[in-house]
């Protein structure tokens, strides 16, 4: 079944409690497959004319009111502290917004760990600080009907003024979408409470709304705090996006250089994951992939660790359960449901291909955008990147990080868990080196009028 057939057949219209007519759609609507998109980057010159921009691009951002409706293509629009500020808004509102928000994910890269090849001078300059105040995403099903979105946006851009388009890019896989190194990619998605949609098998519950809608009551029983006036925070959420350029050949040859066979590489690269290629999970297909599991939505998330407490069959070190620990016994006790994440990453360049060596990656042709949103979404993002990503003491590995996207300014090592002596395998580089980012906010359809027609001078 497909994504959006599946959705379509879980969803419940009259178990909906959102506002869904003013959330934009992309908060709750998944990619299609295959994919085609791009991503665009926007700078305010003249406040009045950002504006008139905002308030013109709001009439083409779709609301989640339909988002189990067939549509060709849409768009999303999310919102920098320095564009806001840019746009004129009061400083009463702007102080009401997180301070990581405040001050960008470059001025937030002691938090992040953002170092060495990751650090903000060697960002793209569309990412410099200061730079992007705008990023649009337009998600389409086909490079015609992105063609068709594509031109409606960059015709309002072209009948405004004071505003400048800083850096465009392109992205989109096939029908298997695959990550640059080969894996099906963001299966693992939260069900949101309230949206209407029913929870499949593995996510036992839907997360509290207020973990992704601002206004909502989250997991603790309140709402998270929002920006003020609720005609600016409520309905909205908050995103990280990071661009990452991917070292596939450097995976490739690490991969390698510990298997003797096609097949014991196959195995380690699940290792690494948490999932074989297709998606299927490692603990529910530990011996080969099973392609069927890995495209069946009822069944490739529908697992817990319970019976895999030493990660003899998925390392506790695998990209995957690192990132998700489900119910794995932790060293440092967290709540795993308020560091649950929406993902909307998108992948750009050539498909995956075991031919593929470090010479080739000079090229920088593959990467992803590693993109999320959350109403914690900064909080979030500096605990995963301290704590469970480039740091192993939650799961007591001391100080190896994860192989997938960790930092790793010196090689570092991946563990296998084995009987009787673990089994730690050494050269783990950068595999996925950062090129930029921001913190964002996306408002509500209400809130991006609000904000085009100066709501506050009112």
């Amino acid at each position: 079944m497909g994504l959006l057939n599946d959705l379509k057949a879980r969803f419940r219209r009259e178990r909906v409690t959102l506002a869904l007519d003013d959330i934009q759609a992309l908060i709750l609507r998944s990619r299609p497959e295959p994919y085609v998109g791009i991503h665009a980057m926007l700078h305010f010159d003249d406040a009045e004319g950002g504006r008139d921009l905002v308030r013109r691009l709001a009439a083409h951002i779709p609301s989640a009111a339909d988002w189990t409706d067939d549509r060709d293509a849409w768009t999303g629009a999310a919102l920098s502290f320095q564009g806001l500020k840019a746009l004129g808004l009061p400083e009463a509102s702007l102080k009401t917004f997180p301070l990581p928000f405040q001050q960008g994910m470059a001025g937030r890269a002691e938090q992040l760990r953002d170092f060495d090849v990751n650090a903000p001078e060697h960002w793209d300059e569309a990412f410099h600080p200061g730079v992007c105040h705008l990023a649009l995403t337009i998600y389409a099903r086909d490079e015609a009907a992105l063609e068709v979105a594509r031109a409606k946006a960059m015709g309002e851009l072209a009948r405004s003024h004071g505003v400048t388009l800083v850096g465009t890019h392109a992205f989109g896989a096939d029908a298997d979408a695959k990550n640059p190194f080969g894996f099906r990619d963001s299966i693992s998605q939260p069900a949101v409470a309230g949206s209407g949609v029913d929870a499949l098998p593995g996510q036992e519950r839907a997360i509290a709304a207020g973990e992704f809608i601002l206004g909502e009551n989250s997991e603790t029983g309140a709402p998270v705090a929002m920006p003020e006036p609720p005609e600016l925070g409520r309905n909205g959420s908050f995103v990280v996006l990071r661009k990452y350029a991917s070292q596939v050949g450097a995976f490739n040859d690490f991969v390698r250089s510990h298997a003797a066979s096609e097949s014991e590489e196959e195995l380690l690269a699940a290792k690494l994951v948490g999932r074989w290629r297709s998606g299927a999970p490692l603990i529910l297909a530990p011996e080969r992939d099973d392609p069927e599991l890995g495209a069946d939505p009822a069944r490739n998330n529908d697992f817990d660790f319970s019976k895999d407490p030493r990660g003899f069959v998925c390392p506790h070190a695998s990209h995957m359960r690192r990132l998700n620990p489900r119910d794995s016994r932790l060293t440092i006790l967290t709540d795993v449901n308020i560091h649950r994440i929406i993902r909307r990453s998108s992948t750009f360049g050539p498909k995956w291909s075991r031919e593929v060596t470090a010479a080739d990656d000079a090229r920088g042709e593959r990467g992803i955008f590693f993109i999320f949103i959350s109403a914690r979404a900064y909080d979030t993002i500096e605990f995963l990147q301290q704590e469970w990503i480039n740091r192993g003491n939650f799961i007591d590995l001391g100080t190896e990080r994860d192989a997938i996207v960790g930092l790793h300014e010196t090689p570092g090592s991946f563990t296998l868990p084995q009987s009787p002596v673990r089994r730690r395998l050494d050269g783990v580089t950068t595999f996925n080196r950062l090129k930029g980012g921001e913190y964002l906010f996306m408002p509500s359809l209400g809130a991006l009028r609000w904000i085009g027609e100066a709501g506050w001078t009112r």
